[in-house]
């Protein structure tokens, strides 16, 4: 694990020294940059006065701060209290933390099911992904991502009672941390099915764990709305964000088609599309129900959601397990041709690097 680890830790900070040279370059600091733009100023915003921020800028475009989960503004709050750092300074700690923590989740989930080797290159990939500048942003895709490996690793090994705590956490990162609950409830029910009910408790207790922290922040702004089971789903409506099973899409990606738009566009295409490859690859490999599920779910949701175009590639970043029938790949051309690996690392190392400072310092898109 610790050759995982040191080399994901130096992905990333190589990754984060490239956008800090094109931020000193454009004349803007690094650290505002990661710390404090977009997203991470409504959870800087939540953690220094809680939520009921609304920034209305047409009757149905309204901007809420409840469409934000807790997990992560209240961790920002802890570490400002407790330590001297500013907001974007602790939003940073928060997010490398988890970050090593989620690589360390996801080392042991390849090592389980592929070996070492295919566990460190998973490991690397994840650092190296055209968005993985995200993992070193104050964003809530680490923490989230910290959750789902510790539970699925906790659900392969049966550890039933940890899977459904650790859900839990994952549930009130993101509002796509409800993939993880779906996962330890589909792996439940199939250890339900396949042992003809006669399971231990600690099954039922990780199950009935599992989605009270994704179901239970949705009830309350429902009821904060005063729409108990539609109150959070009004809120994201408002924000633009809707479930439509692809059909917005679509629709954008045939006006990219004929077209054209800025580069951010079309490389969220491209990303989503090959996700949708590597899904049929790791179903094709017969990986273990609660990564189909888990990945799945992040996938759909991805996928199917309307608006924010841009960015799908980020919300599909904890969707580590898509990964997998690359570093089996990968660790297979290593053995047979080490330099055709090695060209292969750099290049996505390049892409990473640069395409990671073009969205954080040029693009000037949300991420």
């Amino acid at each position: 694990m610790g050759t995982a680890l040191g080399l994901f830790l130096a992905a990333r900070l190589l990754g984060t020294a490239v956008v800090a040279a094109a931020a000193w370059a454009a004349g803007q600091h690094p650290v505002l940059l990661l710390g404090r733009s977009w997203d991470s100023i409504w959870y800087l915003r939540i953690a220094g006065a809680g939520y009921g921020r609304s920034l209305r800028f047409h009757p149905d475009v309204v901007h809420s701060d409840l469409a934000f989960f807790p997990l992560y503004p209240g961790l920002l709050r802890g570490v400002m209290e407790l330590t001297p750092l500013s907001g974007p300074a602790a939003g940073l700690l928060v997010s490398w933390t988890a970050a090593g923590v989620a690589a360390c989740g996801i080392w042991a989930i390849g090592a389980r099911l592929h070996g070492r080797a295919v566990a460190t290159v998973l490991v690397l990939l994840w650092g190296l992904l055209p968005h993985s500048v995200v993992l070193s942003m104050a964003y809530t895709e680490p923490v989230l991502t910290a959750f789902a490996a510790w539970s699925l690793h906790a659900v392969l090994t049966g550890r039933w009672v940890w899977a459904g705590v650790l859900a839990t956490g994952a549930g009130l990162a993101r509002p796509n941390g409800f993939a993880v609950a779906a996962a330890v409830l589909a792996a439940a029910a199939y250890e339900l099915w396949r042992r003809r009910g006669k399971v231990t408790h600690r099954l039922w207790t990780g199950a009935a764990l599992a989605p009270l922290g994704w179901a239970g922040y949705v009830l309350w702004v429902g009821r904060r709305q005063g729409d108990l089971f539609g109150g959070y789903f009004e809120v994201q409506r408002l924000w633009g964000s809707r479930y439509d099973f692809g059909l917005g899409a679509l629709r954008f990606v045939r006006h990219l088609l004929l077209e054209g738009d800025r580069l951010v566009f079309p490389m969220s295409m491209v990303l989503v599309a090959a996700a949708l490859l590597l899904y049929g690859l790791l179903a094709a490999d017969r990986a273990p129900l609660p990564l189909l599920v888990y990945a799945g779910v992040l996938l759909a949701v991805a996928a199917g959601g309307d608006g924010f175009f841009e960015c799908k590639p980020r919300f599909l970043l904890p969707a580590f397990p898509l990964l997998l029938p690359l570093a089996c790949a990968l660790v297979r051309t290593a053995r047979a041709r080490p330099w055709h690996a090695t060209l292969v690392v750099g290049a996505l190392a390049g892409l990473s690097f640069a395409y990671g400072a073009y969205l954080v310092v040029l693009a000037h898109k949300p991420l």
